[in-house]
Order: structure tokens, then C-alpha cells, then sequence
């Protein structure tokens, strides 16, 4: 499975994020591009450090879902989102855009890090683990997008 820190990854999201306008159809779910961009932001907020949402230790979530986020199985179209994750409101889409390319540079900047801190609710996990469940959440919203 692709992960966020094999070589060329980066590239390709950042590519796939700047084909997104304002006006990209959503080929399912609610969210419009600004709002994918802001949700798309959360888990790069855990993974950097920068909020963890009160996310807690779920055993049930852990596992129902933990293994399906570094899986090479795609994730289904309108899969539920985990409360608190959900976005609703409306957002900028010029500084939503700016927002998540600067935290996944950021993001590529640590790709050499070898210690990574314990994910909120998912408990220890390695770095390929990191790298593949961003990449394999960033992957199921741009193709929401059709990118």
C-alpha cells in the first residue's frame, strides 16, 4: 500500500489538491472542495502534534477500524465520519486550500522522523502505519473530487 512517505507521494498530493477549484463536483457525500480540505487538515493536525480533538482510546473503534486505516482495501463511498470530524460549516476555499498544502510540506518534512507519538484513539503505531493511513485518507477525499 502507498504510504505518505514513499518517494513521490508528496508530489502526487500536492498535485491532486492544486486540480481542485471551488466548484469541483463531490462524486458523493455533502462536503464541498473547502469543507474536504478543512476535514482532510484534522489528521495532519494529530499526526504533527498540533490537536488531538479530544480524541480518546475507543476499543470498540480500535477494532472495528484500525486495521482498515493502513489496509489496501479502499474505503467505501459515504463512509460514516467519526464524531467531531464532520464538517458542516462553511469555509474559504483559497485559505483552506493554503492551509492543507502547508500542513502536508510540513507533513513531508518529518518523513525521515523514526519516533512517532502514540495516535489518540488508534494507540502506538509505526511510521509506515502513519504514512499509509494518511495517504489512504487524503487518497479517499481527492478521489471524492474526482482527483
Amino acid at each position: 500500500m502507498r504510504s505518505f512517505f514513499n518517494s513521490g507521494i508528496y508530489d502526487e498530493i500536492i498535485s491532486r489538491v492544486n486540480q481542485l477549484n471551488e466548484d469541483t463536483p463531490a462524486l458523493w457525500g455533502r462536503m464541498n472542495p473547502a469543507q474536504m480540505m478543512h476535514h482532510c487538515q484534522m489528521p495532519l493536525h494529530i499526526i504533527l502534534e498540533k490537536n488531538d480533538y479530544g480524541v480518546k482510546p475507543n476499543w470498540l473503534i480500535n477494532l472495528l477500524f484500525k486495521k482498515s486505516m493502513y489496509s489496501d482495501k479502499l474505503w467505501r463511498k459515504n463512509m460514516p465520519t467519526a464524531k467531531g470530524f464532520a464538517v458542516k460549516a462553511d469555509y474559504d476555499f483559497n485559505n483552506e486550500k493554503e492551509e492543507l498544502l502547508s500542513l502536508l510540506t510540513e507533513l513531508n518534512q518529518h518523513k525521515n522522523k523514526t519516533e512517532w507519538q502514540d495516535h489518540p484513539a488508534f494507540g502506538k503505531l509505526s511510521k509506515d502505519q502513519w504514512g499509509k493511513m494518511q495517504y489512504k485518507h487524503l487518497d479517499h477525499h481527492l478521489r471524492q473530487f474526482g482527483v
